[in-house]
């Protein structure tokens, strides 16, 4: 599966992602606000996130850019199911934050979800030290569930209060265009 927005592509990551996914997912700033990710973010550790299986409605993109002359990566964006359900869950590198790139890839895989796969609730969550991450979810229609939760974060090396969200996607769904 792949997605186009205005700016960006979303794509399956290749092997050969894995120097530039170091290096755009490899800062203390970004691991820190991730559950599963490990600060420092090796090589190793890439090519163990693209090999990874996943299951046939968890879509797992890495973000890139189509501004300038080629394409970058600069984040990842995937709908997981850890056993409470599908969840969203994206990152950026620094360079990147404040451009509107995590709503933008977010609505294309929250409207994947809602036309594509067999998905009717979809779940989100945030480190409460990231208030950035709950604007994009809000931005892009997910509620409070009013549950605060701790969550271990492997890059704290501890856990960390979270906050909880919930997008229904069967509400306000409008139909995608159909060509003739």
């Amino acid at each position: 599966m792949f997605a186009r927005t205005e700016r960006l592509t979303l794509r399956p990551a290749w092997p050969e992602d894995a120097p530039a996914l170091t290096a755009a997912i490899g800062h203390e700033q970004v691991a820190r606000m991730l559950a599963h990710v490990p600060y420092p973010y090796t090589l190793i550790d890439a090519d163990a996130w693209i090999g990874a299986p996943r299951g046939a409605h968890e879509p797992r993109f890495v973000i890139e850019t189509r501004e300038g002359d080629r394409p970058q990566l600069v984040g990842g964006i995937a709908i997981v199911d850890e056993g409470g359900g599908p969840e969203i869950g994206y990152w950026l590198t620094p360079a990147c934050w404040g451009r509107g790139y995590a709503t933008e890839a977010g609505r294309a895989v929250v409207e994947m979800a809602r036309h594509a796969l067999p998905i009717r609730r979809l779940g989100g969550r945030h480190f409460t030290d990231n208030p950035a991450s709950g604007r994009v979810l809000r931005k892009l229609g997910f509620r409070p569930t009013g549950v605060a939760a701790t969550l271990h974060s492997r890059a704290r090396g501890t856990s960390a209060p979270s906050v909880e969200y919930f997008l229904d996607l069967d509400a306000d769904a409008e139909p995608l265009p159909m060509a003739a």
